[in-house]
């Protein structure tokens, strides 16, 4: 993510959502200021940015000659989540960063349960 000529890369298998903000309504109809819906333990949020995921070790560093590495570019598992999904996610689970005076979040996406894609 590119902002003010500054880029937030997000690495390994981790993903930047952007923090809701302001009121929620319950499902009975109820709104909840942000101070209640941060006592929740699943919050959700829109990816900005995903990372490349984890890299996948490579099967020659088995040799009996370690001296010898083969250049080999790196492969990663892929990651689940794009950029635009809406995720669902453990709180606890979440870092909460500050970049160019806006609020993210970076999760990883072991704590990602559920993701809203529009096709």
């Amino acid at each position: 993510m590119i902002k003010r000529d500054k880029e937030l890369i997000v690495v390994g298998d981790r993903v930047l959502v952007r923090v809701e903000e302001g009121e929620e309504r319950t499902n009975v109809g109820l709104y909840l200021p942000s101070t209640a819906i941060d006592n929740q333990a699943v919050q959700g949020g829109t990816i900005l940015a995903t990372g490349p995921g984890l890299p996948m070790p490579s099967p020659d560093t088995l040799s009996d000659e370690p001296w010898r590495t083969p250049e080999r570019a790196t492969k990663f598992v892929p990651m689940q989540a794009r950029k635009g999904d809406y995720a669902l996610f453990f709180r606890k689970a979440a870092v909460e960063i500050t970049f160019e005076g806006d609020r993210y979040l970076v999760v990883p996406q072991a704590a990602i349960l559920a993701l809203v894609r529009d096709e």
